[in-house]
């Protein structure tokens, strides 16, 4: 199973999602509606959630189910570090993603600094 997607992909939609929600401020004023941003930021924190669960997945079957440590290193203790590292990367994303939401609910599209 590949770790990629929550290393690499997580992060960019981390970053599409902000790029996304600010292209859609001035429509979503112009409508005086801000349920577009929403969905949006909804499809974009379920993927980064999924590729998160996949990496922690593949961390546990590499792991034989075990939450101790590999003692020796092998090809094997090598790929469970990178899901790790994976399901980090993917969580942190998953936390920019939900920090980046916030505002939304809090502040109006036409507020004006």
């Amino acid at each position: 199973m590949a770790n990629w997607p929550a290393l690499l992909v997580a992060p960019s939609l981390a970053l599409a999602n902000l790029s996304i929600t600010y292209a859609l401020t001035t429509p979503e004023c112009s409508h005086q509606s801000d349920v577009a941003m929403h969905i949006v930021s909804a499809a974009i924190l379920a993927i980064c959630v999924l590729l998160t669960f996949q990496a922690w997945r593949n961390w546990l079957v590499q792991g034989g189910g075990s939450l101790t440590p590999p003692r020796q290193d092998d090809a094997a203790a090598r790929g469970r570090f990178m899901s790790a590292v994976a399901g980090m990367v993917g969580t942190l994303s998953s936390l920019v993603v939900i920090a980046q939401w916030f505002p939304q609910w809090v502040l109006s599209p036409c507020a004006i600094g």
